[in-house]
């Protein structure tokens, strides 16, 4: 597949890494030569110093030929521009990342098409979305549900409560036990485990488990304490922080705290009636928090601009009493400070902006692609087609490669778990957990 990507910054080099493992054909284009240098520097892709909304410079990069084209610069017109061009160039398909929500209403979505934007990327929605399942469940780090709920993949940090600790997977796991651990993050590592691999304290475990059983999962790693979330804390009052109030359940009361007079005036506006209050002042002071009822709150949400200032207004939630904390971190090289400082659940846009495009190149046969930034692996749903390999041969004797591993699947509405002796009908959609491997071979199974 041919792909073209405008913008060297953020979003673009980081999805340029994440589709160099598939060995796909790779150009970035960006008008800043710095930008384009640095790429140049650290990844083998084809790179063009030029105006993504130059004509000649999109005729002479192949635009023609192209079957992907990605604008996510820094600029939403460059990137809306880019797409149209390149679309009446002969893109097979656009995608533009865009900064206002007007653009990511599905009732524009007809207007975009017939400019030549096939489909839009709106971060601050993506980033809300995984917000609000952090919340949902105090006790988790990272939720991810298969196919609407019928599976569910669940990120726990284990603790001294945990009942499960030091005992071999084998005897935990069997074909006929609730649930089974995909993966396991231990200081910088991924384990993809076998039966003979333990749990161990500070671990954090990746469950794979129905709906049903979620309550049991809760009680054997030792969660039951924690108190649901009702009350939320939120720092900054941007573009996120509105999307996540718009997608906040009823059932939870929240306040904003915004540092700039001007836009708590503008957030009045903004915000749903669910919204407690808006608040100026900085969410760091203890003083302010303690004043606004810190000590009953189930859960902190630091969304500024800044990495540095969400993990430090976490920490201060932290030290009033808060369990649950939930920090946007833009700076991939915080994120795994951020996880020693037990910040709980770690947003970054640009890791799901990149997984939400992803998803676009695996043929249609992937869906709900996610790159799980604290395990380093993604998680996907594939779809098993009559005749495929993977409906030939029992799990087991697949042979899969190394870092691969199945956690569950879903036939018609049913969700259940998979074990070696497991034979995947045609029309399953099977859970894939992919850690420094290549999902694009995986893919070649399910076709």
């Amino acid at each position: 597949m041919k792909i073209i990507i405008a913008g060297a910054y953020a979003i673009g080099s980081y999805l340029a890494t994440l589709l160099t493992r598939t060995n796909e054909e790779i150009t970035i284009i960006d008008d800043d030569e710095e930008a384009i240098n640095a790429l140049n520097s650290d990844l083998d892709v084809l790179t063009m110093h030029a105006s993504p909304i130059s004509i000649k410079a999109l005729k002479d990069i192949g635009t023609a030929e192209t079957d992907l084209f990605i604008a996510v610069t820094k600029d939403q017109k460059v990137n809306m521009c880019s797409c149209a061009l390149a679309k009446s160039l002969g893109a097979k398909q656009t995608v533009a990342k865009v900064e206002d929500y007007e653009y990511a209403n599905e009732k524009n979505r007809d207007v975009l098409q017939k400019m030549g934007i096939d489909s839009v990327i709106y971060p601050e929605m993506l980033a809300a979305h995984d917000i609000i399942n952090g919340l949902k469940m105090s006790w988790v780090r990272q939720r991810w549900d298969v196919h609407g709920g019928a599976l569910v993949m669940l990120g726990i940090k284990l603790r001294e409560t945990c009942e499960i600790l030091n005992q071999p997977l084998k005897d935990l796991c069997g074909p006929d036990d609730p649930y089974h651990i995909v993966a396991i993050k231990r200081d910088n590592d991924t384990i993809i485990p076998n039966g003979n691999d333990m749990l161990q304290l500070y671990d954090i475990a990746y469950f794979m488990t129905t709906q049903k059983y979620i309550p049991y999962v809760r009680r054997i790693v030792g969660k039951e304490k924690y108190a649901d979330v009702s009350n939320v804390m939120i720092m900054g009052g941007g573009k996120t922080a509105v999307r996540t109030a718009h997608s906040m359940p009823e059932y939870i009361r929240y306040k904003i705290f915004e540092i700039d007079p001007l836009r708590c005036e503008a957030l009045n506006d903004l915000l749903p009636d669910t919204a407690e209050y808006v608040i100026n002042g900085d969410a760091r002071d203890t003083a302010l928090l303690q004043e606004e009822g810190i000590r009953s709150a189930q859960a902190f949400v630091a969304l500024t601009g800044s990495s540095e200032t969400n993990i430090l207004a976490c920490l201060t939630a932290k030290r009033n009493g808060v369990r649950k904390t939930v920090a946007v971190i833009e700076n991939i090289d915080y994120v795994d400070m951020a996880e020693s400082l037990d910040i709980g659940t770690i947003i970054n846009k640009k890791t799901i902006v990149a997984s939400h495009i992803y998803e676009m190149i695996l043929k249609g046969k992937a869906s709900n692609v996610r790159y799980l930034m604290q395990a380093k692996a993604d998680v996907a749903e594939f779809t098993a087609q009559p005749n495929s390999k993977i409906t030939k041969k029992r799990i087991f004797e697949l042979g899969l490669p190394k870092g691969i591993t199945f956690g569950g699947l879903v036939r018609g509405s049913e969700g259940m778990l998979i074990s070696g002796g497991t034979q995947i009908q045609a029309g399953d959609i099977v859970m894939v957990f992919c850690h420094n491997a290549d999902m694009k071979r995986i893919e070649k199974l399910f076709l």
